[in-house]
């Protein structure tokens, strides 16, 4: 398989194909005619048009949870860290092109796992916040909490707040709800003063 139809090059297609017109309305042959490959070369990298659609979303929200701890990372405070690495892939994933439109037009591939399952991406964000809270242990910047609870619940909001952006896009209120998630999370977090 060459450069031009490797697996990356198949997801761009998927995530143009799919931030203009939602997954419903993509089909395998559009992300093939998108990436300039045959079907058949999709469906020997995806099994299936349910495969492509994991893989490109797992792919968006893996990137932005990265982009969003590379942005935290010189933060002193592990907390600090979490704090800003989370509000900032919730305005990331809220104002992304792929995960508005699947939110928009969608909704019904998203049930599941905002009810019964948690996927891979969920996965990512939850070992990212466990990382976390770790570190804020280690560092004293976070106090003794369960650490999977936290990390899942952490997770929760974060789901809620993502698949409510299309009331927060236009809202004014956004930023100070922005604004207040950080407060929110730095009480919760945050070592009470006795224990410091």
């Amino acid at each position: 398989m060459s450069q031009r139809h490797s697996d990356t090059a198949l997801l761009d297609a998927a995530r143009a194909c799919v931030a203009e017109r939602g997954i419903a309305r993509t089909t395998v042959a559009d992300v093939a005619r998108r990436a300039g490959a045959s079907r058949m070369t999709v469906y020997r990298t995806f099994p299936d048009a349910a495969t492509l659609w994991s893989s490109l979303l797992t792919r968006e929200v893996g990137m932005i949870v990265t982009d969003a701890q590379a942005t935290a990372a010189a933060l002193p405070s592990a907390r600090e860290r979490l704090i800003e690495a989370t509000t900032r892939a919730v305005v990331a994933l809220r104002n992304d092109p792929v995960i508005r439109r699947v939110i928009e037009l969608d909704g019904e591939r998203l049930l599941p796992y905002l009810t019964t399952r948690r996927g891979h991406a969920q996965e990512i964000a939850i070992a990212a916040v466990r990382e976390y809270l770790r570190a804020g242990r280690r560092d004293g910047s976070i106090r003794e909490v369960h650490g999977d609870a936290v990390a899942r619940l952490f997770e929760l909001v974060v789901r809620s707040l993502v698949t409510a952006s299309p009331a927060l896009i236009d809202d004014p209120a956004t930023p100070a709800i922005d604004a207040e998630l950080r407060l929110m999370l730095d009480a919760w977090l945050r070592p009470s003063e006795t224990t410091r």
